[in-house]
Order: C-alpha cells, then structure tokens, then sequence
C-alpha cells in the first residue's frame, strides 16, 4: 500500500461518533449563518429584516394586518411593527413552553407547516424570528392580544427574561413589536442598514399587497427619514411608478384579477413607445427573478389572445405569420403576482416556481379577462397589435445581421469596421476586451497592451443610444455589431454569455464629459441587450489618472484635485515639480497608458453592479429616453455632487 492510501485508511478509522457534532438549539444558525441568510455581508443584514417584515405581510394575506412600521434607530438596530394577531403566547404542547419562546428559539417553528396558521405564506423556512434572533446581539419583542401586553427579550438566541405580563391593553388592540441589534461578530463586514435598500424592497412589498399601509422611519441623525407608503390599486400602481418616466399608449394599466384552485392571479400591464419590455414576476411576495411557470402561463396567454384578436380584426391576413412571443412584449410593461399555497421553487437562486397548475390557472385567468379588454376596448386594442407588427418588422430585417454576430470565428476580424486588435489566449477566464474611446487612444492601447490577455477594440465618437432605436437599427450600427461579434455571445434571446470570449469587458473612456456620455451610452447598450455579462460581473469600468506629477525621479499618477493639492504640498519646495493634466487618453503614450490603466498590478477598475435592476431601468429610460422633464430634474438634484467637471 502507497503511503498516501495509508493515509486515507488511517484517516478513515478515525472517523466515528465522536467526530460528529451536535448542534444544540440555534447554535447551527451561528455555526452555518449563510445556510439561513445566504451571506453574512450587506445582504444577508438586510435579509434579518425582511424576516421580520415577512411576519407581518403573512398577518396581512391572511387578512389579519393592515399596517406595518419599520424604524432604524439610532444604534442601527431595527424595530418592526405589525397590527395583526400578535404571536400566540399560550404553551404549545410539544415544547412545553410559551409560543412566543417557541416561535424565537427552536428551528421551522411557527404557524406556516400546515397547521391551519397561514393559507399562503411569503417566508419560505419557517425560520425567520428565530434565525433573526440567533444572529442578533439582543432582541426584545411585546404582542399584544387578549387585553394584555407580552414582553420577553433575548441574547444571542438565548432567553434573558421569560415572557411576561407587563400591563393591560384595551380588549380591541393586537400585534407585535421585535426590536433586534444585529451581531457584530457575525456581520464583520458591516451591522450598517442601508436605507435606500430597505425603502425599495418596502414600496414593492406595499404594492404588491393593496391596501397595506407600510412606513419606514431612519432615526440616525445622518440620514433621517420617514415615508409612507400605500396603495389602494396594488400592481396598478407598480405599472404605472415603472412607466413614470416613459410615454404610455393607452393611460389606464390594464388589471386582471381571479382566483382558481386556491391560486391568487394579479396580472397588470401597460404599454408604452419603447423597444425593451420590463416584466416583474413574484409569489407570495418573493420576487421570482428566473421566472417559472406562472411567467410561462402569462406569456402564452398574451401571445395567444394578441394573435386571435388580430386575425379576427384583419390586422393578420390568414396566410401571414403569427406575431411571435417577443413581437407582443416589445413594449410591454408587466406585473405578474401570484399567491400560492404550496410554491415549489427551483432554479440556481431559488427564485424560479416550479408548479404547473400555477401555469394552467395564470394562463386561463389572464386570457380570459385580457381578451373581454380587447374587445372592449378596440382603440388600444389596435395600438397593442399595430405596435407588434412594427417589432415584427423591425425582428425580421434584423434577422441576417443577427446571424452575423453569434459567432467571432464567422468574420474575418481584420475587415471589421471597430479594428479589434485580439489577444492571443483563447480562455476566456483570463482575456480582457478594452473598448477604448478614439483611435488615438485606441493606438496607445494596442502597443502598450499585455498581447497573450488583453484585446482592444477602438470604438470612434458616440455609439447609437439603443434606447431610442429599433432592433434592426441596433444591428445595422457597425460598432454594436462589431462588438458582439468580438464578444461571440449573440444577441438578444441568442445571448448566450457562456460564450463569452472575455470575461473582462472594460470600458476606457476619457475622463470628461464626452468620455461620461460615451460610457453611459455602453452602458445602457449593455443592460439592455447584454444584461448577463453585468451580473456575472464581467463588466468594468477603467480609472485613467486625471494628472501626472513629476519632481526629479518622483513620478506619481493623481485622480482628483483634492489629492493634487495633497501631494504638492508633501513634496520639497524644489524643483519646482511639473504637472500634467490629462484631458484625453490620447494624451499618454503607450507606457503612461499602461502603467495608469491597464496593468493589472497597478489599475484600478470599477465593477458594474446590477444592485437594484428596477430603478436601473428608471435610470436609463430616464437619461437616455425622449422625456426631457425627468432628465432636467434629476441633472438639477444631482448637479451638486458633480465633483470635477470639463466643459
């Protein structure tokens, strides 16, 4: 026997009983946190609050709860509040012990497993309170039911004072209060609550549940806030907050609204003069980002009733083709909200449903109602289809140059109008593409460049704003087709970003206004049509240096004003040092270039996060769409954080 397969045997009888590990209560919660949260950063501390908020937004489907408050405090802890039921506080026979204790110290405990407590439910594990709990430095709660107030507080999942009566409360008052501290030693990275993350996901939570008053209070002194929110129309108003920046066709959102087989259907949409469709699915509240059956159910549905509505108005000749699934969509504004009593989710992130009556009943629910619409309402009617003739058009002179793109071994590279300069590795997990601004630029690059891991592609002025423009027009712009046809991913329903031949996608632009605008309009080119690439993080952006300081030998790169001011003042007052500002990267010579901006032990590169897609969206249609009022706005609330500006 080698001594290596000595090893395994020796290690292998070493293995018994005594090596495994018990986990007594919510020790396992501590030991394992991302197994409960997902992650121990930013995330996960603000997943312990929507823990919490869950309780109360199950309170409120079961029709128990009509209000819920959320309250940073000072320290960063948090306070939720619901008017529901209150937690029950009589002994539940199996612990032995209090519900309320039950509830916040043992494992998928709670009133979601069957036992009668919730008919739909939007946490997933049973697990919320006590999880918050085990991963919180102290909790308190109160419930109030009955006439009487609960209290019991608790320390790192421990119980500190068993539950109690503190006082009487009038006959007709229910609910809970949980106060919790997040634990440091388990969120190192920060215990700090961003406010923006958590009013975004309360807004989408009010509109989803009509009629559900929500309110968010920050009480720490540097960002104090406090904000409402609540509507009586539900998704009505998700459609139309998601088109705030954009023209509708027809004013009012379309509403469906039917329950079949225990399954709640909420679909709304609205229309609108843009080429991309948004399309928001969830259920039980849990945004259901890969979709599922129920997505399914309402794109065959509209489809369907969209073809049959236009054949039997004449808008579809009988020996013409359907319109296809992305024809109807383009355009198209979308909430799809189902409640289900028993979701079964799938998918990489456990956000995709799985259940196949979810498809039959959203798909009957929806064409049954969407049709009586169209017939009823045949001026925006015609509108809908006369818009999916136009995407049908626009798909089928685009189609060729699709076919064009999908593969970079397909061209012949040195005929390419964006004069890509490849690198010589072939694996992508270590292949960089600079998109560079200016042929200038663009030639410093390519001699000053690492050959065997980094390509340049050189791209000449302003690309066109894909916001603005049809798909066939996209694809007919040389420097987009270039681009994807560099990339080797495809385009549109085509991507594929397993075939992307770079994993490294770095925009290089000039460092004023113009370089802005050049970048904002790859970008939107990059959410719209090549969305993966940003969430698989292969999007960034370059840092080029705004000045170059030279004193002798001492030759340092600057990229602010401020830090200018700070290394003149650090250096001897002679010689008298020489400093260059660059305007343009055309301004470094291929060595300056690559020191600065492209060596990957000095550069610094900004990832492209996709943290929020829905107000990116916002964002572009925003900046980049026809609304002038909007734009002016927000370049007047944010003029004052503009730091360096060339004009």
């Amino acid at each position: 026997m080698s001594e290596e397969n000595e090893t395994k045997a020796e290690r292998a009888k070493e293995y018994n009983a005594s090596q495994i590990q018990v986990l007594e209560g919510l020790e396992a919660v501590r030991k394992r946190p991302g197994m409960y949260i997902g992650t121990t950063s930013s995330q996960g501390l603000h997943h312990l609050v929507w823990e919490i908020v869950d309780n109360g937004i199950d309170e409120a489907l079961a029709g128990f709860c009509d209000e819920i408050n959320v309250i940073v405090e000072k320290d960063n802890s948090v306070t939720v509040t619901d008017n529901g039921r209150g937690i029950p506080v009589d002994i539940q026979q199996k612990t032995g012990k209090p519900a309320l204790e039950t509830v916040f110290t043992i494992l998928h405990a709670g009133g979601k497993f069957g036992g009668g407590g919730y008919k739909v439910s939007g946490g997933l594990h049973g697990v919320g309170a006590s999880v918050v709990n085990a991963l919180s430095t102290e909790l308190d709660v109160h419930v109030i039911r009955g006439g009487k107030e609960y209290y019991m507080d608790f320390t790192r999942g421990h119980v500190k004072t068993p539950m109690k009566v503190i006082g009487d409360r009038p006959e007709g008052q229910h609910g809970t209060i949980v106060h919790f501290k997040p634990d440091p030693d388990i969120f190192r990275e920060t215990t700090e609550y961003d406010i923006k993350v958590l009013t975004t996901r309360i807004r989408e939570l009010s509109f989803l549940n009509k009629g559900l008053r929500i309110t968010i209070e920050d009480r720490r002194p540097e960002t104090p806030t406090h904000e409402e929110f609540h509507y009586e129309g539900g998704i009505r108003h998700y459609v139309e907050y998601l088109n705030q920046n954009k023209d509708v066709l027809f004013d009012e959102p379309v509403y469906v609204e039917g329950q079949e087989k225990g399954i709640t259907v909420e679909v709304s949409l609205q229309y609108t003069d843009d080429f991309h469709s948004n399309l928001l699915t969830f259920t039980n509240n849990i945004h259901t980002y890969e979709g599922g059956t129920h997505e399914t159910g309402f794109k065959t549905a509209l489809t369907r009733v969209i073809n049959d509505y236009a054949r039997k108005n004449g808008q579809i000749k009988a020996n013409e083709d359907a319109l296809s699934g992305d024809d109807v969509r383009e355009g198209m504004t979308a909430v799809v909200s189902i409640k289900h009593p028993d979701p079964q989710f799938e998918g990489q992130t456990k956000t995709k449903l799985g259940n196949s009556d979810a498809r039959t009943v959203t798909d009957h629910l929806f064409s049954e109602t969407f049709g009586r619409f169209m017939m009823e309402n045949p001026d925006v009617a015609r509108k809908i289809v006369d818009k999916g003739l136009l995407a049908s058009k626009a798909r089928i002179a685009a189609k060729r140059a699709r076919e064009v793109t999908r593969k970079k071994s397909g061209l012949d590279i040195s005929n390419l109008p964006g004069k890509l300069a490849d690198n010589t590795s072939k694996d992508p997990a270590i292949s960089e593409l600079f998109i560079v601004e200016g042929d200038s630029a663009g030639g410093s690059a390519k001699q000053g460049r690492s050959r065997l891991t980094q390509a340049i592609l050189p791209i000449r002025g302003k690309i066109l704003n894909v916001e603005k423009a049809s798909i066939d027009k996209i694809l007919a712009n040389e420097e987009i087709r270039s681009l994807f046809t560099a990339l080797g991913t495809g385009f549109g329903n085509d991507f594929d970003v397993s075939k992307a031949n770079y994993h490294k996608l770095i925009i290089m632009t000039d460092a004023d206004v113009d370089g802005a605008h050049i970048r904002t309009l790859l970008l939107t080119l990059f959410y719209r049509f090549m969305r993966p690439m940003i969430e698989s993080g292969y999007v960034y952006i370059a840092q080029p240096p705004l000045y170059q300081v030279r004193q002798g030998k001492y030759v340092r790169y600057i990229d602010s004003d401020e830090e200018l001011d700070e290394v003149l003042s650090s250096l001897q007052p002679s010689p008298k040092p020489a400093i260059q500002r660059y305007k343009g990267l055309g301004e470094m010579d291929a060595e300056q270039l690559w020191e600065t901006t492209m060596d990957p032990e000095k550069r610094r590169l900004l990832r492209v996060n996709l943290d929020d897609a829905i107000e990116a969206d916002q964002v572009f249609s925003m900046l980049m769409g026809d609304k002038v009022m909007p734009r002016r706005n927000f370049i007047e609330e944010n003029a004052t954080f503009v730091e360096n500006l060339d004009l």
